[in-house]
């Protein structure tokens, strides 16, 4: 009724007060009826629009005419706003500019707003609007920008939109939707004044319009993964002289005269003064790279052409691109050799030639480009030796020259590119020694694959200085000697494979004190005596192998081992044990293994850290002290209940091993049970750090102490004492969410994606809480499944504040989003993996980099891999991997998703579409999550609110398959249809 009588009264203005109020009644109801659509508003950005005092006019986000007090802008972008657009929008006639970019909005886009005559600028990217592109938006005349791109919407592009904006629109994005058909361009419908046009990741097809050649002022053209077909568009991109951005990749495009001729399309290009990025990439390109590639304008910073069918060699001229940075042509079938002028391209970062049929030698001139960080020339027959001027390449972080036919000796002067994350020499013929120089390249943080080749001598004692590097591949070589003691050191590897050699002697005890080990590969060696019974204990080893060696004496199914089978013992005559298929043992030598155990769990712990310290870890890690002050304060911050060391020892049996239920950077972590049958869990801190340890404790008492929400684990009591200090934490039954994405054979319950999902939602709340309600600001800096834990009834909650950060808002700069004022200075900012990329260009821990690290986690859920196992089998990121295969190579691993998760009490065929549209979303808000420019994450909240509504979503989804079933559109499209059968 209020809406009706503000009609009336914009009707009948002269009778109430005259025409002007009458547009402001107007334009405030129209605010107000916009307001009733808006079902959500988590960062409350609406409050000035309920006050009844504040004049519409100085409503948040409202710009108002000061003349005629009409609405002319409204700007309520990347607010976290859900609900719907109303209709009543399109009565603010004098409305200019409309932002709603980067909410939550979802339905149809009202065609009411095609009668915003004045419109000049309408944002609608990145929400969850569907449908159709109404016709009627083809009406705004004065129309300059209009961006709805990355939505569900789907249908054909209205032909409006191209005749009847012609002479005004210069922005137009339509990308990352469902739109099909063609572009409906003719020579009577030209753009003069478009620079920008961007339709990437639809489902458009047919050839490019010939009309787009009329675009002559484009400076931006984007129609990469689509279906595009036909010949390169050479007749076409010749007529933009200011161009600067030409995206083709993902398509059907071919080459020219039956798919052998490319040079009447790089013809096309040579006049374009100002391109910079050229990406052909993932088409079906035949035919030789001409020699008029050197031709192409020296503005080209950019060369994309992997993944095509080009053959040929690559032709010298391509050097006089001085200018380029960054040269793919990997995934072809190119042949000959390397051209040595390749140097001339001073400039060139990342040089990609892998998986072709390159000959001849690596030239040493590569050596030569100053800012080289990646080279990749994987998979190819390049044969001689490693250059010796690598050393050079100061800038050198990935060095990948694997599969090769390289021989000779690794170049001692590779321990000087002492920025190198990844070296890969596996599967050549490199003969010799491991250069103890190589090995001592502390700054590895990836991983070293040096298998499958000739090498031979001992290993260098220097291999334990790698203590970032996750994975070390020495196997299949001809090495010798015994496994040194120090590899211990290597606190954050995950991988160690020795297999394949002639290594003996026993298999050293301090393995077991790899902190992070998960697969341990030491069969086909000559090593003898008895496997280590401290194996066992290892909370994090999942993958053992010990087959075809001359190992003897008892083998048990404790711990790690449990979950092994014969399969890991084959070839071992001296073993028995209780394993399937290994003889029994006699049971006279029983006695001396439980010494041995006890004299381990003593002992083991202790030196290895006392070793660290002797070391120089301790003088990365160490915090001073502050002296009595300090100490006073952190009394007055730990206000806990306190437990004493006793009650603690008896609570868990002494800290018995049978109740050790995990260990970390900083300590182990026990099961216990106080008197009044409080079941906990016991985080006890290694004292052997004791000043670095101090930091963590204080840190993790202090942000729980000041947090409360119901998804952050809470501290029931601690103990602190110089010497030794625990945190007493609720015990949760149902382990880690890691646990549960990677189960062992013990593991009967299986996860679903409902549950997943709220898991999930769980997570995200609970950080939302703390990067914007808690009492202090505080970033994680170390989320990964391990530190997301499970109560009774899997509600999850985020613990591990060890490394956490306290942060401040700058009151007089908002735009700083936040400043350290705890520190954890020397420590690596979260685990590798999930640890964002600007923290690896010292850039300071922040929010951001906890919403990458959420981001991760549900890429990792939805292919079930770990980001580390990408690292070291794909050498990318787990973004950047599931990047290359979307949209429209999603299938297999949408498939097996749905295989993984999809709940068994629910009936497959009515509800699969729905599990398989929540897949596709967790799939995209994870790669939005982990997008290398932080500043394009959205925010935690924004995360939650999205997290949110999928878990709403999936707790009814009878009612959803109703309201699919009586909806005309299909209102569970996303961005890119994936088959299943």
């Amino acid at each position: 009724m209020f809406l009706i009588f503000c009609l009336i009264v914009f009707r009948f203005g002269g009778v109430y007060g005259g025409e002007e109020n009458a547009h402001k009644v107007n334009d405030e109801s129209s605010l107000r009826s916009f307001m009733s659509g808006i079902v959500s508003d988590p960062e409350n950005s609406l409050a000035t629009w309920r006050s009844s005092g504040v004049p519409f006019c100085n409503w948040s986000g409202i710009v108002c005419n000061n003349v005629s007090g009409k609405v002319t802008e409204i700007h309520l972008g990347r607010r976290s706003l859900g609900g719907t657009i109303s209709p009543a929008i399109g009565n603010l006639s004098d409305l200019k500019i409309l932002v709603l970019s980067e909410n939550f909005f979802r339905g149809n886009i009202p065609r009411e707003l095609g009668s915003l005559i004045q419109l000049e600028k309408l944002s609608l990217y990145w929400n969850l609007l569907e449908g159709k592109i109404p016709s009627e938006l083809g009406s705004l005349q004065n129309l300059h920008h209009l961006d709805i791109g990355s939505n569900r919407l789907g249908g054909v592009i209205p032909a409006s939109l191209f005749c009847n904006l012609s002479s005004s629109l210069t922005n137009l994005d339509l990308s990352n939707n469902s739109l099909v058909g063609q572009i409906p361009l003719n020579n009577e419908c030209v753009l003069h004044e478009l620079k920008h046009l961007l339709v990437w990741s639809n489902h458009f097809v047919g050839q490019v319009p010939l009309a787009l050649s009329n675009f002559t002022k484009l400076e931006w053209l984007d129609l990469g993964s689509n279906r595009f077909s036909g010949e390169l568009p050479s007749e076409i991109v010749g007529n933009w002289p200011y161009i600067q951005y030409l995206y083709l990749s993902s398509n059907g495009f071919v080459a020219h005269n039956n798919n052998t001729n490319l040079e009447p399309f790089f013809a096309s290009l040579v006049n374009l003064s100002n391109l910079q990025n050229l990406e052909l990439d993932g088409n079906y390109l035949g035919g030789k790279l001409p020699h008029i590639i050197g031709d192409l304008p020296t503005s080209l910073m950019q060369l994309h052409l992997e993944g095509n069918l080009i053959h040929g060699s690559i032709p010298s001229d391509i050097a006089k691109l001085f200018n380029l940075t960054l040269l793919n042509l990997s995934n072809n079938q190119l042949n000959g050799s390397i051209p040595p002028n390749l140097s001339l391209m001073s400039k060139l970062e990342r040089v990609f030639l892998s998986n072709n049929s390159l000959s001849g030698e690596i030239p040493s001139t590569l050596g030569q480009i100053p800012h080289l960080g990646l080279l990749d020339l994987t998979r190819n027959k390049l044969s001689g030796s490693i250059p010796d001027n690598f050393s050079n390449l100061s800038q050198l972080r990935r060095l990948l020259l694997y599969d090769n036919q390289l021989s000779g000796t690794i170049p001692l002067s590779l321990g000087k590119c002492v920025n190198l994350d990844i070296l890969d020499l596996s599967h050549n013929k490199i003969s010799g020694v491991i250069p103890s120089e190589v090995a001592a390249l502390s700054n590895l943080k990836l991983y070293l694959n040096l298998s499958n080749n000739k090498l031979d001598g001992p290993l260098p004692l220097e291999l334990s200085k790698m203590d970032m590097v996750l994975a070390i591949d020495l196997s299949m070589n001809n090495l010798s000697g015994r496994i040194p003691p120090q590899f211990e050191s290597c606190i954050a590897l995950e991988y160690l494979n020795l297999s394949g050699n002639s290594l003996e002697g026993p298999l050293p005890y301090s393995l077991s004190q790899l902190l992070s080990i998960q697969t341990l590969d030491v069969s086909l060696n000559r090593l003898t005596g008895e496997i280590p019974q401290s194996l066992q204990l290892s909370s994090t080893l999942k993958e053992l192998n010990f087959s075809f060696n001359k190992f003897s004496g008892s083998v048990s199914i404790e711990g790690a081992f449990s979950s092994l089978t014969t399969d890991s013992f084959l070839g071992n005559d001296g073993l028995c044990g209780s394993v399937k298929g290994l003889p029994s043992c006699h049971k006279k030598h029983s006695n001396h293994l439980i010494i041995l155990l006890i004299l381990v769990l003593l002992f083991g712990t202790s030196m290895f850290y006392m070793f660290r310290l002797n070391t120089g870890v301790r003088k990365r890690l160490a915090i001073a002290s502050m002296g009595n002050l300090k100490r006073e304060e952190e009394r007055k911050e730990l206000n806990y209940p306190r437990i004493s060391h006793k009650q603690l020892i008896e609570a868990t049996g002494g800290f018995n091993a049978s109740n050790l239920i995990g260990s970390g950077r900083f300590g182990k972590v026990y099961k216990g049970v106080l008197q009044d049958n409080t079941r906990i869990a016991v985080k006890v801190l290694n004292s052997s750090t004791a000043d670095d340890i101090s930091g963590s404790f204080k840190r993790e008492c202090q942000i729980l102490n000041k947090s409360r929400h119901r998804n952050l684990m809470r501290i029931i009591k601690v103990c602190s004492k110089p010497e030794f200090k625990a945190l007493v934490l609720p015990l949760m039954p149902n382990g880690s969410l890691e646990r549960h994405l990677y189960p062992s054979s013990g593991l009967s319950q299986r996860l679903d994606l409902v549950q997943l999902v709220r898991i999930c939602s769980d997570v995200a709340e609970g950080m939302a809480y703390l990067h914007h309600y808690s009492p202090v600001k505080v970033v994680h800096c170390d989320l990964k499944p391990s530190n997301i834990l499970l109560d009774d009834d899997m509600t999850a909650l985020v613990t591990d504040f060890g490394i956490a950060r306290l942060v401040k808002c700058h009151e007089s700069n908002p735009s700083n989003n936040s400043t350290s004022f705890s520190s954890t200075q020397g420590l690596l900012v979260g685990s590798i993996g999930y640890i964002a990329p600007e923290y690896g260009m010292g850039k300071h821990a922040s929010t951001e980099g906890d919403v990458y690290s959420v981001g991760v986690i549900l890429l990792e859920i939805v292919t079930s891999r770990p980001p580390t196992d990408v690292l070291i089998h794909e050498g990318s990121s787990l973004h950047e991997w599931v990047k290359r295969q979307y949209p429209h190579k999603l299938e297999a691993i949408v498939k097996q998703a749905l295989e993984r998760y999809f709940p068994l009490s629910l009936p497959p065929l009515q509800h699969k579409r729905i599990w398989q549209d929540v897949i596709m979303e967790l799939i995209e808000l994870g790669l939005i999550c982990t997008q290398n420019n932080p500043a394009m994450r959205p925010s935690m909240l924004d995360v939650a609110l999205e997290l949110g509504r999928l878990k709403d979503y999936l707790s009814n989804p009878s009612l959803h398959m109703i309201e699919e079933v009586n909806c005309k559109d299909d209102i569970l499209s996303t961005v890119s249809t994936v088959n299943i059968t």
